[in-house]
């Protein structure tokens, strides 16, 4: 006689990963363009905006620590993770101005007329541009590993411009560079979590997952964003700089010591932008949020106490 067949259940796929604390919204800021936020705490409200190749989660130390005594704010950009993903139709969809004015419009359906303002990365261009923007709306602007766009594109040159191969790529016209990175998105997008980071343990697995996931599903719209950094980003800078714009609020930059390796000075060309400037180099890799909170909350801390 014949045993029944065993039944099996397949296991339930875990849960997305998530910032622990947090509220999960869906905030409507302009042009039918809704972006997905974490939001948590209370108190003076601080916008930490993610970077490349990344979404709100990598705020998922930093922001709990913040929210101790802040109101803390994490969204997706245009363009990333949960958020909407417009198609680009004249060069300015991805435009950093574009996306800063998605953040003051975030955070005022929020109720925050004047906000601090971080950002990593892609998201400290957003940041950057924000506060030059809309100076009385942002009270401190933090900026962590990056260069204004302008200025990026000045320092690099010769082999040490090999770094960036990914900003040359995707600054080629449409279609190009979305076919090729489409064809094999994980292995594009690790590459930079994988060679980027001093510690691999600090983007665990899950995480790794979730912004691989959001990468494959965003190619299109992250190859926008910085083929406007190859553009229309510097064209604004370039106006900006000409007609002397400086950034009025207190300025925290960290980064690593690019300045060293590739032969020019940071701190000189964040301190043209930005008067009241903090510059501090950290030792860690690029995903410093992840690699090491508690400097970047640290620094943040001494940021909004100025």
């Amino acid at each position: 006689m014949s045993r029944p067949a065993r039944t099996t259940h397949p296991t339930p796929p875990l849960p997305p990963p998530v910032i622990p604390g947090f509220d999960q919204h869906r905030v409507p800021v302009s042009d039918g363009v809704s972006l997905h936020t974490a939001v948590g705490g209370s108190g003076p409200p601080v916008v930490l905006l993610h970077g490349f190749p990344q979404t709100h989660l990598m705020w998922r130390h930093v922001g709990p620590d913040l929210a101790a005594d802040h109101t803390v704010i994490c969204p997706d950009l245009r363009g990333y993770g949960a958020g909407d993903k417009p198609a680009e139709t004249d060069g300015t969809v991805y435009a950093k101005r574009t996306m800063a004015a998605d953040i003051v419009a975030l955070a005022r359906a929020l109720g925050h007329e004047r906000f601090a303002l971080a950002g990593h990365d892609r998201g400290a261009l957003v940041a950057f541009r924000a506060a030059l923007d809309h100076p009385d709306r942002v009270t401190h602007l933090a900026c962590l590993d990056v260069l204004p766009t302008l200025d990026m594109w000045e320092v690099m040159h010769g082999v040490s411009a090999a770094v960036g191969f990914h900003l040359y790529l995707m600054a080629q016209p449409p279609g190009l560079p979305e076919h090729l990175i489409g064809a094999a998105p994980d292995a594009f997008f690790g590459h930079f979590l994988d060679v980027w980071t001093s510690d691999r343990r600090a983007v665990p697995d899950d995480v790794r997952a979730a912004y691989l996931a959001a990468c494959r599903e965003s190619v299109p719209s992250i190859v926008a964003d910085f083929r406007a950094s190859a553009g229309v980003d510097v064209e604004h800078d370039r106006a900006d700089r000409a007609a002397g714009t400086k950034l009025r609020m207190p300025v925290a930059v960290l980064q690593q010591d690019w300045g060293a390796a590739l032969g020019f000075d940071a701190a000189a060309l964040w301190r043209a932008w930005a008067p009241d400037l903090v510059h501090s180099t950290v030792t860690c890799g690029h995903f410093m949020a992840e690699e090491a909170p508690d400097v970047v909350a640290k620094a943040l801390r001494e940021l909004l106490g100025r």
